[in-house]
């Protein structure tokens, strides 16, 4: 589940459409006892508290502590400027990650955030946390401009830093976002994802095989929309992370008002290039187009 008490921040990136897409209600946030209510009516055993920032949530601390008390896992996503600040109200779980954001090292990512002195204040950030014994790993985004050799640059630079494990998807173009040539067409994620795969393979990827292989154009899957349902402070939103046709009330009403059919590589010209890790990894783990040895595949990588 994708939770966003709020949809503020403190940078305006160029990749992201969440400051655009709700500017008229960028001021409104979700209660601690909204955001729980929600995570009872879904369901899900993973929560990645997102946003805009949610380090500028003012009852951050309460809320993850709320919900590691349901046993539930946490992804809590940040630009990482803000986790010194705020790393005392937390305590070292082991179902709790940092989950810091970094396009590249200082000067692309710097860039990408669109203010200097971010790459530097997040990895000051991770090793505050991991100095205290926290959980931390890295989202990366990957850009049709991407550097691959940049990225293994940053990888191994935040292995030495004890990073947990790294994420990683391609870029993708919301709506609301303008510079519209940053992001890739599907052939070329799939070009850019094959030329990645030696790279990528030396690091500890919390990314899946098989979504790996989705990237690499090494298998068809369609998207999963329904796995990551996306909760803010208009509603659980419809269709998906990156779309938004209505907010429904309620998630039951979610699922059940939502024409899931019409959406999808092929169906949807929004969805046509598309290839994120929101909707397409619960396809991955949920075992769509299946192939034998998937099982094995999926064992051995939640074992490494």
């Amino acid at each position: 589940m994708m939770l966003e008490p709020l949809h503020a921040c403190n940078l305006t990136c160029t990749g992201c459409g969440r400051i655009r897409e709700y500017a008229d209600t960028i001021r409104e946030k979700l209660t601690v006892e909204q955001c729980l209510t929600a995570l009872e009516e879904c369901g899900a055993p993973i929560i990645s508290i997102c946003g805009g920032e949610p380090m500028i949530y003012p009852d951050l601390g309460r809320l993850v502590r709320e919900i590691l008390k349901r046993k539930k896992h946490i992804y809590l996503c940040t630009n990482g400027m803000f986790i010194r600040k705020r790393l005392h109200e937390f305590r070292p779980s082991s179902r709790l990650f940092f989950n810091v954001h970094l396009d590249g090292l200082e000067k692309t990512h710097d860039l990408c955030v669109e203010r200097e002195g971010v790459f530097r204040d997040a990895i000051d950030g991770i090793k505050a946390a991991k100095g205290a014994g926290f959980l931390v790993c890295t989202n990366t985004t990957i850009f049709k401009e991407t550097d691959l050799h940049e990225i293994r640059d940053l990888f191994e630079y935040l292995s030495d830093l004890n990073v947990d494990g790294f994420m990683i998807s391609p870029a993708y173009s919301y709506a609301a976002v303008q510079a519209k040539e940053i992001f890739m067409s599907r052939n070329e994620i799939r070009e850019k994802f094959r030329a990645a795969r030696d790279i990528l393979g030396q690091f500890k990827l919390m990314t899946s095989p098989i979504y790996l292989e989705f990237l690499s154009g090494e298998r068809e899957m369609m998207c999963t929309a329904w796995g990551n349902p996306t909760y803010n402070p208009r509603g659980w939103k419809g269709p998906c992370y990156l779309m938004t046709d209505a907010h429904h009330a309620t998630f039951k009403e979610l699922i059940e008002k939502t024409p899931w059919e019409k959406y999808g590589h092929g169906r949807d010209p929004r969805c046509e290039d598309c290839m994120v890790h929101a909707g397409y990894e619960p396809s991955a783990v949920l075992g769509a187009n299946r192939k034998l040895g998937d099982s094995w595949k999926l064992f051995k990588w939640q074992l490494s």
